[in-house]
C-alpha cells in the first residue's frame, strides 16, 4: 500500500492546468503506482531466501526512513514538528505499519498479486468509517461498490485448497482495514495540515520502532547475506515506498487525489502481472471476473461517491 495521504475531496490547485501539465501529471501518477505494485517482486525473492515479514518490513521501514529523511535535508525543510502532530503521527504510523504487517502475512497465504488486489478494497472502508463516525452521507454508489467488492472477493475465493485460504482473506482484509484507519485518522487529526513527507517520514519511523521491538522480542532480525538479499531489500524500500511516495504525491498536487486514486488501480494490476509472470501464478476465469470486479468498485465509489 502507498505511503501517501489520499484524501478524497481534496481538488488540484490549478483548476485551469495546461494539457501538458495534465499529461504529466498523470503520468507521475501512472508510474507511482506501478511502483508500489512491485511489492512482490521484491518481498517473495526475500521469503524464499528464509526471510520472515518481520524482517523484511524492517528492512523496507528503515531505508524508507533514510531515504525520506534525505530528502526532507534536500528540500530544506527539517524534521521539526509540534508534539502534538508527533505523538498523532507516531500512533498513525503504527496503524499503517500493521496494515503492512497483515498485507505481507497474506503473502505467504495466497498469491500476492490477488492479495494486493483485496487490499485495494481500502476506499470502501475510509468510506463506511466516515459514515459510521463522522456521518458523512452514503448513497446508491456505495452501496453498488460494496456489491461489487463482495461479489469479486467471493469470485476469488475457492477454499483453503483453493486461489485464496480464508485465513489469508482476514489478513488482507485486517490489512484493509487498518490502512483506512490510518488514512481517516490522518484526515481528521492535527496531521491533516501536516506536510506529506515529514507525515511519512514520522509514520514510517514509528512502523520500523515496532518491527524493530517485534523482531528482538521474537525470533530475531534475519540478516541479508547477500547482495541480492541487500537489492531486493533496498529496492522494495526505494521503488515501492520512496519513489512511489514522491510520484504520486507530485501527480496529487497537479490533478487532484481523486484522478490519482482511480490510476491506483494499476498498483494490484502490476503486482498481479508480476505475481503471474515472475513467480508462475495462475488464474480462473471467475478470478478476473473478481478481480474487475474489485478495481470497479473502487474506481465507482471514488468518482462517484460524493456525488450520490
Amino acid at each position: 500500500m502507498n505511503y501517501h495521504q489520499k484524501s478524497y475531496n481534496f481538488a488540484p490547485q490549478n483548476s485551469n492546468m495546461t494539457s501538458s501539465n495534465r499529461a504529466k501529471g498523470y503520468t507521475l501518477a501512472i508510474i507511482g503506482s506501478m511502483c508500489y505494485g512491485l511489492n512482490p517482486l521484491f518481498a517473495l525473492p526475500l521469503y524464499d531466501k528464509g526471510v520472515d515479514p518481520v524482517s523484511v518490513l524492517l528492512y523496507r521501514y528503515a531505508f524508507a526512513v533514510l531515504l525520506i529523511g534525505l530528502l526532507l535535508i534536500i528540500k530544506g525543510e527539517g524534521f521539526k514538528i509540534k508534539r502534538k502532530e508527533f505523538l498523532m503521527s507516531m500512533a498513525m504510523g503504527l496503524f499503517f505499519a500493521l496494515s503492512s504487517l497483515f498485507l505481507f502475512l497474506s503473502f505467504k497465504e495466497m498469491d500476492a498479486g490477488i492479495a494486493s488486489t483485496i487490499l485495494f478494497t481500502y476506499p470502501l472502508f475510509v468510506v463506511l468509517m466516515m459514515a459510521a463516525f463522522f456521518k458523512e452521507k452514503t448513497g446508491i454508489a456505495t452501496w453498488i461498490s460494496l456489491l461489487c467488492a463482495g461479489s469479486g472477493i467471493a469470485l476469488l475465493y475457492e477454499g483453503d485448497g483453493g486461489t485464496l485460504s480464508t485465513y489469508g482473506i482476514i489478513l488482507v482484509l485486517l490489512s484493509a482495514v487498518t490502512y483506512a484507519v490510518y488514512l481517516v485518522g490522518v484526515n481528521r487529526s492535527v496531521l491533516h495540515s501536516l506536510p506529506t513527507l515529514k507525515l511519512a517520514f514520522f509514520a514510517t519511523l514509528s512502523g520500523a520502532v515496532l518491527f524493530l521491538i517485534i523482531s528482538i522480542l521474537g525470533s530475531g532480525i534475519a540478516r541479508l547475506t547477500t547482495w541480492e538479499m541487500w537489492g531486493n531489500a533496498f529496492g522494495l524500500s526505494f521503488f515501492t515506498t520512496f519513489l512511489s511516495l514522491a510520484l504520486v504525491t507530485s501527480s496529487i498536487h497537479i490533478i487532484g487525489s481523486t484522478p490519482a486514486s482511480i490510476i491506483g488501480a494499476l498498483e494490484p494490476i502490476t503486482a498481479l502481472v508480476v505475481s503471474l509472470t515472475v513467480f508462475g501464478g495462475s488464474l480462473t476465469v471467475g478470478n478476473c471476473i473478481g478481480i474487475a470486479l474489485i478495481i470497479t468498485a473502487v474506481v465507482v465509489i471514488v468518482k462517484f461517491g460524493k456525488k450520490s
